[in-house]
């Protein structure tokens, strides 16, 4: 038996997980690590954790599996996104990783857009200046830190430096980097453009790769560090997104992924860059290679949900334990004995402002009709609703830019829940399946490093092999009819609502 090794490194933690040829995960561990705020909007983590957190990783995978390491054809990274991580000439990191929830950059994306043009940054990068990606973070660092950045060698996203941990390489795959808004993203490739108006030195910059390509091998040191065979093959790997993609089968056109957690995502993949002009969505390069991606991301998805059970539901939450169930299966119980529209009530979902489809951080939450007949239960399914509503819009903001959908996958917890993708089913007016065994980037990383290590031929062959699905869950005509005239209001009121969030922004 063949074995690949996925390593995924997130926000709270990394998950290092090792499937075997047929993909059945046989051993995993998740190594936590902290988030420190040293400032307001401020966010930042030690790339030494994450270092350490993959060692723990592998090791403990290794141990527990009693896998041979010869067995071990490849490694595949995955990681969160748009993080800036800065190593000297001597590849040690110079300060902490400034990370894609870090909003300290709104001077430098002004900076972007007058040295730039807003128009020209999005014909070249596929997406609007923004705060989260790295390109503002290094004109931050340019601006506020100068004897750091006189210091810099290496530019590396979080994933890529565990790369050069593992292969003393500076290397990065295109769907990770295209997040970074210095590349030309239909050109795959970094822009010259770009980088000379913001007077970044592509010498600081990795090699480009697709993500099954192999970036390099593991080395002496590291070998003797996490217990992997010395020259295993380490692939591309992909940006958090694109690697859950694989590893939920989203390969191709018309098929899609709508992930539930704190925030929600909804991912779809296409044969050309479709730009959305109005930066409602993000284009980014796919981790199949010569595909590209449309790409929505709703701020507080799950997190409307948590943040009502934590201030309405403790009655809820006491029951739930003594019932021994999870308090939110209490809560969608009451959630669906309540019409759809819930009773004339919406709810909009901005409790962290908003990034799709409206990139607004004045953007808060509302409920709206709220009224005296109005019950608890009500509120619930209004959250709920109000969430599936606006994964409902980034979808037709794919539809507008040519990416019909006909098979879309729900993961995540609130992926769990039927009655949330019922109403995902719904409005969608398309089926929706889960999967049989969700290990979401892991899983994808380790497949992408079967194809570049020679385990599968494509992969495509790879995910028709690996990803099995749950029946469908089909989408009923009728709810869908129900819903449409509270989706209409429901876009309508942000238009109406805007200038009243600035003006509270402003007080």
């Amino acid at each position: 038996m063949k074995y690949v090794l996925g390593i995924d490194i997130g926000t709270s933690g990394t998950k290092t997980a090792l499937f075997d040829e047929t993909g059945t995960c046989v051993a995993s561990y998740t190594g936590e690590y902290p988030l420190s705020q040293p400032a307001n909007g401020w966010a930042e983590q030690a790339p030494a954790d994450w270092w350490q957190a993959t060692v723990d990783g592998i090791q403990s995978v290794l141990k527990s599996s009693h896998t041979p390491i010869g067995d071990i054809k490849g490694v595949g990274l995955s990681g969160q996104m748009h993080g800036l991580v800065l190593l000297d000439a001597q590849g040690e990191v110079l300060r902490p990783c400034i990370i894609w929830a870090d909003q300290r950059t709104g001077a430098e994306v002004e900076d972007m857009e007058r040295l730039i043009g807003r128009q020209t940054i999005i014909d070249i990068t596929a997406n609007p200046p923004m705060t989260g990606f790295t390109a503002a973070k290094i004109l931050w660092v340019k601006k506020h830190e100068p004897k750091i950045w006189e210091k810099v060698r290496h530019i590396l996203l979080p994933k890529d430096y565990i790369r050069y941990k593992l292969t003393g390489t500076f290397v990065s795959d295109v769907s990770d980097a295209s997040g970074m808004q210095l590349m030309n993203v239909a050109a795959r490739d970094w822009s010259p453009e770009i980088l000379a108006l913001l007077d970044i030195s592509p010498l600081l910059l990795p090699e480009l790769v697709e993500s099954q390509e192999v970036s390099g091998r593991v080395h002496e040191a590291a070998a003797a560090t996490t217990g992997l065979l010395e020259g295993t093959v380490v692939v591309g790997g992909a940006g958090d997104n694109a690697a859950a993609a694989i590893g939920t089968g989203v390969y191709r056109p018309g098929k899609a992924f709508t992930t539930i957690g704190s925030s929600a995502v909804v991912y779809t993949v296409t044969d050309a860059p479709q730009i959305d002009p109005d930066g409602r969505v993000h284009t980014l390069c796919a981790s199949v290679p010569g595909k590209w991606t449309l790409m929505s991301c709703t701020q507080a998805a799950g997190l409307s949900l948590k943040w009502l059970r934590d201030t309405l539901c403790q009655e809820e939450v006491t029951q739930a334990k003594a019932e021994g169930v999870d308090p939110y299966e209490i809560m969608t119980r009451l959630a669906a004995a309540v019409p759809p529209g819930a009773n004339r009530l919406l709810y909009l979902p901005y409790l962290m402002g908003e990034r799709s489809p409206y990139l607004d951080p004045n953007a808060r939450g509302v409920f709206f009709g709220l009224s005296a007949i109005h019950t608890k239960a009500d509120l619930i399914r209004s959250v709920l609703e109000g969430v599936a509503f606006s994964q409902r819009q980034c979808v037709d903001v794919f539809r507008d830019n040519q990416a019909d959908i006909d098979d879309m996958i729900i993961t995540g917890g609130g992926g769990r829940s039927s009655l949330w993708r019922q109403m995902l089913a719904d409005l969608y007016n398309t089926p929706v399946r889960t999967l049989q065994t969700d290990q979401g980037g892991a899983l994808g990383a380790a497949i992408l490093a079967g194809v570049g290590s020679g385990l599968f031929a494509s992969i495509e062959e790879a995910c028709e092999k690996l990803i099995h699905y749950n029946p469908a869950q089909a989408a009923d005509t009728a709810a869908h009819d129900q819903y449409e005239p509270y989706f209409e209001l429901y876009k309508d009121l942000y238009t109406q609502l805007s200038p009243a969030f600035d003006r509270l922004a402003a007080l």
